[in-house]
């Protein structure tokens, strides 16, 4: 992924090639709205660092960035009063920001996808048990009930036991 930064300040490329070394990571420079708008329709960023004196004496321009930044994190600084190394701390804090949030959503998600499937095998384990505890089951029948409950209790076991190994692992 790499970074654009939108700003008309002189010495803008200066301070994005430190910023790209800084972080291992590609660093676009666009003097304006059109361009800024160009290279969002052509890539994709990590982050979109927008001039704050930019954004203030062109809402619109800034606005229009925003919505077409898509997932990039979007972050106003001010270049007339921060440095390299401020935006670099922005910048890597933006993205560690970035990490743990989608961390913590892959965590999420996982646990309601188990919890869901969890309760799926529940009720197809209940419902195979309860038909089959009917005494008027045909035998093909029956033999079919066993394995569904059969099935899903092996899957009900497997879930089990892969729980505390990612446990252990997303720790």
């Amino acid at each position: 992924m790499s970074i654009l930064i939108v700003t008309g300040i002189e010495g803008a490329r200066n301070c994005a090639a430190v910023v790209g070394a800084q972080l291992g990571m590609e660093v676009e420079v666009a003097e304006g709205r059109k361009a800024a708008l160009a290279a969002l329709r052509r890539h994709e960023y990590a982050a979109v660092v927008v001039d704050e004196t930019m954004a203030e004496c062109d809402p619109a321009a800034a606005e229009a960035i925003w919505e077409h930044a898509g997932l990039a994190i979007p972050l106003q600084i001010n270049f007339a009063l921060s440095g390299a190394a401020r935006l670099i701390r922005e910048i890597r804090a933006a993205l560690h920001r970035r990490e743990r949030e989608q961390t913590l959503a892959r965590r999420a998600a996982s646990a309601a996808i188990e919890t869901e499937l969890k309760g799926t095998i529940a009720g197809l384990l209940l419902h195979s048990q309860l038909a089959l505890s009917g005494s008027d089951v045909p035998s093909p029948i029956a033999d079919r009930l066993r394995m569904v409950a059969d099935l899903a209790g092996s899957l009900r076991q497997q879930l089990s036991g892969s729980m505390p190994i990612r446990a252990n692992t997303a720790a």
